[in-house]
């Protein structure tokens, strides 16, 4: 199984590389592009519909396999995959969740996409994610922090699913960047979904990074297409559904059980530098009267531009302190209290490290 799913990744990259280089070319023949602004950093008009290849490319795997798993009979699954065998009871009794989880993926796609050609009003698509967050909270039990009791765990995993999805959304602001990191969380975790037998987490996350692989051929600086919304929201949800659906602790009535309770914290080692940047830029925008939600260069990437860095640097910068960070979470689980404290403080310490560096550089107050 761990193979099947590896392979996963390379399917859809092969299917994402040439979708990418197609939406590019039609983005230019019916005007889908993004025009240069005073907040934005390229020259000249830019295809945004490379969020387009990264849904199809995860999409069309995931509807082929959920399509497999009810029409294909028992014995062809035997002579493909036979370890799949066992599984298939229980993805069967997970469709109604996979079916929840593509439409709110869908959902979110086509209102990005139109907010890349027409613009809309942020307090609306905060809306739309808010809904599909608490369907699939509300009806399908996903939850966040289960030990805090239901009512709780359902607030949490909202506030969660929002939150990273905005994060990924807010990080999509220089080329290469947000696509770059998503496939840095992603393999982290899928790293954890694989050690823990996770497979359709797992599969998820593999169909995720070959997507997105694809687009950064085409994303990578100097990029040649944008994602646009219609791919930050995407890949921003997906990964917060795929963290919320990974188990780090396993949990018994009443209590907790083994010792690696703080496994809990994973999800935020994981994903600390794009939770970083969201909460820095916000609380920026705020202080100057600014809503968080209006577009600026004030993001993690642009500070660092601002200091010297290349914009390609910056990037790869970004994707270091995302390894840096992430890595830990690998282990959170799987190791002893104190060490699991020295992972926790650790990246808390290197977050500190780049606030401490940003404000001692900074001769404005922007961080």
């Amino acid at each position: 199984m761990v193979i099947a799913c590896l392979l996963l990744i390379p399917l859809a990259l092969a299917i994402g590389l040439p979708l990418t280089w197609l939406c590019r070319s039609a983005a230019h023949r019916v005007g889908q592009l993004d025009e240069p602004g005073d907040r934005k950093l390229h020259a000249r008009p830019m295809p945004v519909t490379g969020g387009i290849a990264i849904f199809w490319a995860i999409m069309a795997p995931m509807l082929a396999g959920l399509a497999a798993v009810w029409l294909l009979p028992e014995k062809t699954w035997e002579s493909l995959l036979p370890q799949s065998v066992e599984h298939l009871a229980y993805l069967k009794s997970r469709t109604g969740l996979v079916g929840a989880l593509i439409g709110s993926l869908f959902a979110l796609h086509v209102m990005g996409v139109v907010d890349d050609r027409k613009g809309l009003d942020p307090m609306g698509k905060l809306l739309v994610q808010a809904v599909a967050a608490l369907v699939l909270a509300l009806a399908f039990d996903l939850r966040a922090l289960e030990m805090l009791g239901p009512i709780v765990g359902v607030v949490l995993a909202v506030l969660w699913l929002v939150v990273i999805t905005n994060a990924f959304n807010f990080l999509d602001n220089m080329d290469g960047l947000s696509a770059g990191v998503a496939v840095i969380v992603a393999s982290i975790m899928l790293v954890i979904a694989l050690m823990g037998a996770q497979w359709f987490v797992a599969g998820a996350l593999a169909l995720l990074i070959g997507a997105l692989l694809g687009f950064l051929a085409f994303n990578f600086p100097p990029a040649s297409i944008f994602m646009g919304d219609g791919g930050s929201l995407v890949i921003g949800f997906l990964l917060a559904f795929c963290a919320l659906r990974l188990t780090y602790v396993h949990i018994e009535p009443g209590r907790v059980s083994g010792s690696a309770w703080w496994a809990v914290f994973t999800p935020l080692v994981v994903m600390a530098i794009p939770l970083y940047d969201l909460t820095s830029v916000t609380i920026i925008r705020l202080r100057k009267g600014i809503s968080p939600f209006k577009g600026d260069r004030r993001h993690f990437s642009h500070r660092l531009v601002k200091r010297g860095l290349s914009e390609r640097a910056a990037v790869e910068a970004i994707y270091a302190c995302t390894l840096a960070t992430g890595v830990g979470g690998v282990l959170l689980g799987r190791v002893p209290g104190w060490a699991g404290a020295l992972v926790i403080a650790q990246t808390g310490a290197i977050l500190l490290v780049l606030a401490l560096l940003e404000r001692a550089g900074n001769g404005n107050g922007d961080a």
